[in-house]
């Protein structure tokens, strides 16, 4: 169920890295107080060892210790100290009276210089930490006997200071962690406070009360953010273009249609006038449904997954493709493009462009065509989009007809003749770029088209 939410995954991995995390510091330093336990421990029996040994007095041939030297807990029984003083051979000189009905057992055959340290238990299963040394000890009489001085303690004390230690550090892991994760809630709630926002104005925008996201995003998710808004708005014109087209395509079409209805009706009228007026109107219609498919063929400019587009590669086969159509008329068309000028577009977008551009151009020029594209840069010499100039030594487009050509929704049927229907698809498509069209005169006497397409 946690893994619809990106905040619990979050949570619950964090919570089983502080698992780990914890438990390994726990486990570690739980090692590192019971070692360290042990050691002051074996520290505090060797001073004791050396203490007995101080102590140790002859008499008759046998070895005591002198108790007034020795730590008063010696002395009670069951106190949680305990001394030995024998020889290798097991036989004991002195026990001190805390060993009274405990019962415990040192190790005794050891070798001169040999220490030994370890766990033992007394009778009533009290574990100790016994430390046993042996020694040459020469008597009186001149002979060497090797004795073993034996000393112990409770691990009692030791086994409730690491159940309090214990006790602690797992109390205060525990705290800890619940701090943290309260902490790292706090913080997933507000670290995702953005992603909840883009599924609010998402919603926002299911239910018609956004046009777009917003602004203001972190840097993380502006790339998302962005290509979002440019998904949405090339959806949105995608569909304002198809609504516009149809509203024009029918409106266009109301005036044709109404000349073949009037024919229709006339019956005076002569069958070869009326089949004459009839062809002018379906060819009227033609250009009309071609002009509008050529308008919604476009791909609503930027969008996500676009790729760099080299020029070359678009206008050179264009070119190509028209001097064949055009090959009676034998016009020269230079084409000056470099091989590294390219453009984040549709391919199928700058060949709609281009082409209109360039059938223009070939259909209304006297012989000679000229295409210009140059990559434009901004400070820092990186590439900001391209600029496209045509033309051509026609007869040009009059100034005060240019605006005509280019206006937003100029009608097929509502242009001067001669001028085409491919400028306007050029603007639109400019447009859909955020670039710009503008017409002026050539110096080869007809008339220029520069397109600008910005690069992103």
């Amino acid at each position: 169920m946690f893994n619809n939410s990106l905040s619990t995954r979050l949570l619950v991995t964090v919570t089983l890295l502080l698992a780990v995390f914890f438990g390994i510091t726990t486990i570690a330093l739980d090692k590192l107080f019971r070692d360290e336990s042990r050691q002051a421990i074996s520290d505090r029996l060797d001073i004791q060892t050396l203490v007995l040994m101080a102590a140790a007095e002859e008499h008759d041939e046998k070895l005591s210790a002198a108790t007034q030297l020795l730590d008063s807990r010696y002395l009670g029984p069951n106190s949680g100290l305990y001394g030995q003083i024998a020889n290798n051979s097991g036989n004991v000189f002195w026990r001190s009276p805390s060993l009274l009905g405990t019962k415990l057992d040192f190790v005794t055959n050891l070798k001169p210089g040999v220490r030994e340290f370890g766990e033992r238990r007394m009778e009533n299963g009290t574990r100790v930490l016994a430390l046993s040394v042996a020694l040459d000890w020469q008597f009186a009489d001149g002979h060497v006997q090797s004795v073993v001085y034996s000393v112990a303690e409770s691990m009692e004390q030791y086994y409730q200071q690491l159940s309090s230690f214990r006790i602690r550090l797992f109390g205060g892991f525990a705290a800890m962690s619940l701090l943290l994760l309260a902490a790292f809630a706090v913080l997933f709630r507000n670290v995702l406070k953005p992603l909840r926002r883009i599924e609010a104005e998402i919603e926002g925008i299911e239910s018609g009360k956004l046009a777009e996201l917003g602004a203001g995003y972190p840097r993380e998710l502006i790339g998302v953010t962005a290509n979002m808004n440019a998904l949405l708005r090339s959806e949105r014109e995608r569909m304002g273009r198809y609504r516009d087209t149809l509203g024009n395509l029918a409106h266009s079409l109301k005036t044709p249609l109404a000349v073949i209805r009037n024919l229709l009706s006339t019956p005076e009228l002569k069958y070869l006038d009326a089949a004459r007026q009839m062809d002018e109107q379906v060819g009227r219609m033609d250009q009309i449904v071609r002009y509008q498919l050529k308008r919604a063929a476009a791909s609503a400019g930027m969008s996500m997954g676009a790729t760099p587009v080299r020029l070359n590669e678009v206008v050179l086969p264009i070119k190509q493709a028209l001097q064949k159509v055009y090959s009676e008329r034998h016009v020269v068309c230079t084409v000056d493009v470099s091989d590294e000028c390219e453009l984040m577009a549709d391919k199928g977008d700058l060949m709609e462009l281009i082409g209109n551009l360039l059938d223009n151009a070939f259909k209304y020029c006297h012989g000679q065509v000229r295409v210009a594209i140059r990559q434009m840069l901004v400070p820092g010499a990186r590439p900001a989009g391209v600029m496209i100039v045509v033309e051509d030594d026609g007869p040009g487009i009059d100034v005060d007809k240019r605006h005509m050509v280019l206006t937003r929704g100029a009608r097929l049927d509502e242009r001067p003749m001669g001028q085409g229907i491919g400028l306007s698809v050029v603007r639109e498509l400019a447009e859909l770029y955020r670039g710009s069209v503008e017409i002026t005169g050539s110096d080869l006497g007809g008339a220029c088209v520069t397109v600008r397409m910005p690069g992103t």
